[in-house]
């Protein structure tokens, strides 16, 4: 019997480079995985599967295979890694992506209760994978940025980041209930979140900010559109019930 997996899926960094893995439609598939040996565990076959599925064109890492548009800016091509970050009881990977100039624009890092290593494997990059947005290709520049410029553009995350402290926001990830179903959230920029259920590769609700303050567009499974907001602390969506009419639902941090 399939044994039921735990998902430890935070979001590790943020990285506030000019780009977000969203803003690439290329992104690169090394030959081998850093830290497997032999065996990938399938894991190329889901990845690329899966960045499909999200809108990217998935091309190998050898660039002679590119296509021409690719190789006529190879800054617009993301460069995708599954790192085995296993320990003694888990199955561990760290999903990565550097851009052409070497540097981390996002890494999650997610494990598994499966054992098995083939399952377990997929299992943690399928939770991994949750936190990738769907493309929305921009411009890239074709250019290599200075050290100089790296410590810049770093400088004013460090400054959000505090203030966002100093305001008492929610948490950027956590466990939330409405009593009948329990949904992680998973902060994917300063924009958005998801929240996502257990064994579940598809968010159960995707938040988008507005103009207003803790006040969010929300995307369902469903595929409806609806509202949520925080409240005391609490996520509130406004779901749907048809004829214009919509139920409060609470999620409380556990």
């Amino acid at each position: 019997m399939k044994k039921l997996s735990t998902i430890i899926a935070t979001l590790c960094i943020t990285f506030s480079y000019a780009q977000k893995v969203s803003d690439y439609k290329y992104i690169a598939l090394p030959e081998k995985f850093s830290g497997f040996k032999n065996d990938q565990y399938k894991m190329d076959i889901l990845l690329s599967k899966t960045l499909k599925q999200k809108q990217y064109v998935v091309v190998s890492g050898n660039r002679s295979q590119w296509t021409a548009e690719a190789n006529s800016n190879p800054c617009s091509v993301l460069n995708a890694d599954v790192i085995n970050d296993s320990g003694f009881l888990r199955n561990k990977v760290v999903l990565e992506f550097k851009d052409c100039n070497g540097k981390v624009v996002a890494s999650q890092k997610a494990s598994t209760s499966i054992k098995e290593f083939e399952e377990g494997f997929q299992d943690a990059l399928k939770q991994a994978l949750v936190t990738i947005p769907v493309s929305s290709p921009k411009e890239i520049s074709n250019q290599v940025e200075t050290v100089v410029q790296e410590v810049q553009s770093s400088e004013p995350v460090k400054e959000v980041t505090r203030q966002a402290t100093e305001n008492s926001t929610p948490p950027q990830s956590g466990k939330y209930t409405n009593g009948k179903v329990s949904l992680q959230k998973v902060q994917i920029d300063d924009s958005q979140f998801i929240l996502v259920e257990n064994n579940s590769s598809v968010p159960f609700a995707t938040f988008k900010s507005t103009s207003k303050k803790d006040t969010f567009k929300v995307k369902l499974n469903s595929g409806e559109s609806t509202i949520g907001y925080y409240e005391n602390g609490n996520i509130v969506i406004e779901m749907p019930k048809g004829n214009d009419d919509y139920s409060k639902e609470v999620f409380t941090l556990k």
